[in-house]
């Protein structure tokens, strides 16, 4: 989120834990598209790109 300050992004929404057990913020581009940056602790992904949920389901 600070990169994307840095260059030029709005900050609509900073980033804070939600109520999922995650964090996320949202902000706005130079070109006015609405960006949100989420972190979901409980989920991996692999090397290949692969999501796995925190319960084991790929």
């Amino acid at each position: 989120m600070k990169d994307a300050e840095a260059a030029g992004a709005e900050v609509l929404r900073a980033p804070s834990t939600r109520f999922w057990g995650g964090y996320s913020g949202v902000f706005t581009d130079p070109d006015g598209h609405v960006w949100e940056i989420a972190h979901n602790p409980f989920w991996t992904v692999t090397g290949d790109g692969r999501t796995i949920l925190g319960d084991g389901r790929g």
